[in-house]
């Protein structure tokens, strides 16, 4: 399809998730050489889709190894196999009928522990699955709004030094906040984002570190996004001096 000047640079976030039709992509790598702005949309989507994908990995919880080794410690050992003469029929006799009560004591102990560390396992099992289909839809979002063919970025840098990107959809009427070096809040505090309605700020989620998140809340007839300093857990009108507020991209 052909593309004209002003409508290829918009083709820059789906570039980046590879999201382009064989002839859009073709246009597009023949444009890139020769635009500047382009080619730095382009690394820092792919930086931002980067961080997305980082912040959707889950580590097992470090009490697994501490259960799973408590739980070791209860598990009968096999004997050493040894050569030599056998023990005498009424010893040997003996010994087994003491060693068989003890050895299925000792089953029903291990069985029991493990039973727990796999309930206990299949419990953090689905929590981090459920974490984890949360984390893949909210990259689900947040990738459509990049690479929507009508996306619109803009830059700016928050009064703490953090470098911030918004990129907004008109079709979809939702925008995404990208940070980077944001400083990590005192105690008790966090980063929250507004959405400014003709001069009221209203709540737009929060932002806790460098990364993407989809901003919460209608987009349409709001002028810029707003960055605050909070009391941990949020406001719902702007305490602080706003860090940031940053016209939408149109």
């Amino acid at each position: 399809m052909k593309q004209h000047h002003f409508d290829i640079h918009t083709l820059a976030a789906a570039y980046a998730l590879n999201a382009l039709d064989p002839a859009e992509r073709r246009a597009f790598t023949d444009h890139l050489p020769h635009c500047q702005a382009c080619r730095e949309e382009v690394a820092e989507f792919r930086a931002t889709a980067a961080r997305l994908a980082d912040a959707a990995a889950q580590s097992p919880p470090p009490a697994m190894k501490q259960h799973v080794m408590a739980a070791v410690d209860g598990v009968r050992q096999l004997p050493p196999r040894v050569t030599g003469p056998a023990p005498t029929a009424g010893f040997g006799s003996a010994l087994r009928r003491r060693a068989v009560p003890l050895a299925l004591a000792a089953s029903v102990v291990a069985a029991a522990s493990f039973a727990g560390v796999a309930a206990w396992q299949n419990q953090r099992s689905a929590q981090y699955q459920q974490r984890a289909i949360q984390a893949e839809q909210r990259l689900d979002d947040v990738s459509a709004v990049l690479a929507a063919p009508d996306a619109r970025a803009v830059h700016g840098r928050a009064s703490n030094g953090a470098a911030t990107t918004v990129v907004a959809s008109e079709r979809q009427n939702r925008a995404a906040f990208t940070a980077a070096g944001l400083p990590a809040p005192a105690p008790g505090k966090t980063y929250q984002l507004w959405l400014d309605h003709d001069g009221t700020m209203r709540p737009a989620g929060f932002i806790h570190q460098d990364g993407t998140v989809l901003i919460d809340g209608d987009t349409a007839g709001a002028g810029a996004v707003g960055l605050t300093l909070e009391p941990a857990g949020g406001s719902s009108r702007p305490t602080t001096a706003p860090l940031l507020l940053l016209a939408l991209p149109t």
